[in-house]
């Protein structure tokens, strides 16, 4: 009877230890559930501190009907920017929008917020902004968080930049929802975005320029090659079949020429099969009698202007090769 009452007391005993040791399991990992649910609450609160909770992207008549309405507070409503210019926006909430405006408002306000919320945000500080040389369509999230964008500010612009999405001038930034006027006022200096060599871009970078497709880009790639190799200037693009003057301006501001990466064109050395292709020469006849003005006339004599005085070059494709950066002779 003895050795079952100490079997039975050896039983109550472990049973007892597993309850608390179940328990005190327990209570630690509630502890450690509270305390991360605590500062993923506070992560997210200070997440979105300072930005809107609601955008409405509404008419310039019925965003003026909203603020009258609002009164001379608003009750929180304030006008993040007006998409009907590509000018600087003005900062939030000064800029009128009535019926004669055009395009459309972006109008925020921000939804009511719990006292613990407003708690939370005074005792944590807001880091200060950092300014720095960037390019939008490369920046990386961190860099972007370090200039001043929230962590999903920052997911949305590179989300932007993933789906194919790409920022070709200062105004396009501005132009994204999630940059606030203030911000891109501070940043508008900094931004980096570097303008294409057309002597250096393949197809696909002449195609992601705007109003040019795969047609215009496999055409600006052939004529270059044609010209022997390089772009002397830009306004030469215009010489290829249906590409006008509204197209060059459309991108005139997003090219380049690095005058360091001009070939200049060897019109005192190739032969004839080679000059013949050059689009400002164009025929064999042509080719040909550029040969025998060499043949015939010292080097010195070499120039453009005198092949046009022989009549061996038309005046107007005298005056666009004579822009080309041409070899001097014997190069």
């Amino acid at each position: 009877m003895k050795k079952t009452g100490k079997n039975e007391g050896k039983k109550r005993i472990s049973a007892s230890f597993m309850t608390g040791a179940v328990a005190l399991v327990f209570l630690v990992t509630g502890y450690q559930a509270a305390l991360f649910l605590h500062k993923a609450s506070v992560l997210r609160i200070l997440s979105v501190r300072d930005h809107p909770d609601t955008v409405y992207v509404i008419d310039p008549a019925l965003a003026e009907s909203l603020l009258s309405a609002a009164g001379e507070g608003r009750e929180g409503y304030s006008v993040i920017s007006d998409g009907s210019t590509d000018s600087q926006a003005e900062p939030s909430g000064s800029r009128s929008s009535g019926p004669g405006t055009s395009g459309r408002v972006l109008i925020r306000k921000e939804s009511p917020r719990p006292v613990a919320v407003d708690r939370i945000r005074s005792e944590y500080p807001v880091l200060e902004a950092e300014s720095f040389r960037f390019d939008p369509n490369t920046v990386s999230v961190h860099d972007l968080m370090r200039l001043g964008f929230s962590r999903k500010q920052a997911a949305s612009i590179d989300n932007y930049r993933k789906k194919g999405g790409r920022f070709r001038r200062k105004s396009d930034f501005a132009r994204s929802y999630v940059v606030a006027d203030s911000v891109y006022r501070r940043l508008e200096p900094y931004i980096d975005i570097p303008l294409l060599d057309i002597n250096r871009a393949d197809s696909a970078d002449f195609d992601a320029l705007p109003g040019i497709g795969g047609y215009f880009a496999a055409r600006m790639v052939e004529y270059r090659s044609r010209l022997g190799g390089s772009y002397s200037y830009k306004e030469q693009l215009m010489d290829i079949r249906h590409f006008d003057r509204e197209r060059y301006d459309g991108l005139s501001d997003l090219i380049v020429i690095d005058s360091a990466g001009v070939s200049p064109y060897r019109l005192w050395s190739l032969p004839e099969d080679s000059l013949r292709l050059h689009p400002y020469i164009g025929s064999y006849a042509v080719a040909h009698g550029i040969v025998l003005f060499r043949e015939n006339n010292p080097s010195e004599k070499w120039s453009v202007d005198a092949l046009e005085k022989a009549g061996v070059i038309r005046p107007e494709m005298a005056a666009k090769l004579g822009k080309c950066h041409i070899a001097s002779p014997g190069h």
